[in-house]
């Protein structure tokens, strides 16, 4: 068995969490891509880091679910979602950056596109499409992970933010502090 690496990327569907785990595995990737790699039969075949983007690729020029299941037995559910992200993305492409609509930015906040992936999708800033979301008060939600399956009151529990929720799993009573660290590895 080969190992193409691991991360921990939580989110309420699928797309959601495999475009946060995309983002975390490189700062140079903005999710799902389809033109990161060029199509190649023989890669999608075999299971490396860099597959994925073959696969995102093959789903838009049209390739069938049935024929990239030949080439990767990769679940044809798994698929699914990810041809899921790709259909978004075209949307996207097709959209001028002035007409996102509310319904158009949550659906893309729902699978998981970042403000700066949609950004380059619809030839805009990060900055510009950030403060339509803004305008149409699209904002995510924090949720939680029982880390100890309900066995009893957890107090460490994950949380995350997710676009696909109506309210907070925590309350926000103010007058603490967070602090924030960043460890760095040579």
């Amino acid at each position: 068995m080969k190992s193409v690496g691991e991360v921990m990327a939580i989110g309420r569907k699928f797309e959601e969490a495999f475009q946060k785990a995309l983002r975390m595995v490189n700062e140079n990737v903005n999710g799902f891509d389809p033109y990161v790699k060029p199509i190649n039969d023989e890669e999608l075949e075999k299971p490396t880091d860099k597959r994925m983007f073959v696969l995102a690729a093959s789903i838009k020029a049209g390739y069938s679910i049935d024929r990239l299941y030949k080439l990767t037995k990769i679940d044809r559910w798994f698929l699914e979602k990810m041809k899921n992200i790709i259909d978004y993305h075209v949307l996207l492409e097709n959209t001028d950056h002035t007409k996102l609509t509310r319904d158009l930015l949550l659906g893309a906040k729902q699978i998981g596109f970042s403000d700066k992936q949609i950004a380059a999708i619809v030839k805009s800033s990060e900055l510009a499409v950030r403060i339509q979301r803004q305008e149409h008060k699209i904002r995510p939600m924090v949720k939680q992970i029982d880390t100890v399956a309900a066995e009893w009151p957890a107090s460490t529990n994950y949380l995350y933010l997710t676009y696909n929720g109506t309210t907070h799993d925590v309350e926000f009573p103010g007058g603490y502090t967070m602090v924030i660290g960043i460890v760095l590895h040579k």
